[in-house]
């Protein structure tokens, strides 16, 4: 099974991304807040714990997040594999979601991590921030605080996952169609 964690700061491509690889390699995707959001939709167990915390104003506790994704893993064995967008987050998540994949006798293959240069990165979310109506795609020190929180929470997964020999940096400048065939010949390297 091939399952792969697609990383990187806020505006490095991964949704556009995802997309490719979704299609090259008959992969499920995973977004969290997809999952979250029909879970919540459904009704389920989970979905209702999610939505408690939610409608406090409170993160929704990884527990319930790692549930949500066991499901959607029983949900889905004959996969080929799945790719994680938006999870995990933190060393935390990373131990929690290795230890949820072993329970199903496979693992993370690889992290495919975006590389991109923190200019570029502001330039590309304030040119979508004028079509997508996001409003943190609108303010440059809204999103000056997104990629130092990325920076200081998040990038520590790249240490975590190379000392497991899956890090995969991957540079995120070029076209699109360059970046999706990079990522495509580290995965086919697998």
């Amino acid at each position: 099974m091939l399952n792969l964690v697609l990383f990187g700061p806020p505006g490095a491509g991964k949704g556009t991304q995802a997309e490719f690889l979704i299609k090259d390699f008959d992969l499920n995707h995973i977004s969290t807040g997809d999952l979250l959001r029909s879970e919540i939709a459904s009704e389920t167990e989970l979905g209702l714990k999610a939505k408690a915390f939610m409608d406090n104003g409170d993160l929704v506790p990884d527990e319930v997040v790692i549930g949500m994704i066991g499901s959607k893993f029983e949900s889905n064995k004959e996969a080929k594999g799945f790719i994680f967008d938006g999870f995990p987050r933190t060393v935390a998540q990373a131990e929690a979601l290795d230890q949820l994949l072993s329970e199903h006798n496979t693992s993370v293959s690889a992290m495919l991590s975006l590389e991109v240069e923190k200019e570029e990165l502001m330039k590309r979310l304030l040119n979508r921030g004028l079509t997508s109506g996001r409003s943190d795609d609108q303010d440059s020190s809204i999103i000056e605080n997104r990629i130092n929180n990325y920076n200081e929470k998040t990038a520590p997964l790249k240490d975590f996952y190379g000392a497991q020999s899956k890090l995969y940096a991957i540079e995120g400048l070029g076209s699109i169609e360059d970046i999706a065939s990079r990522l495509k010949g580290a995965i086919e390297s697998l």
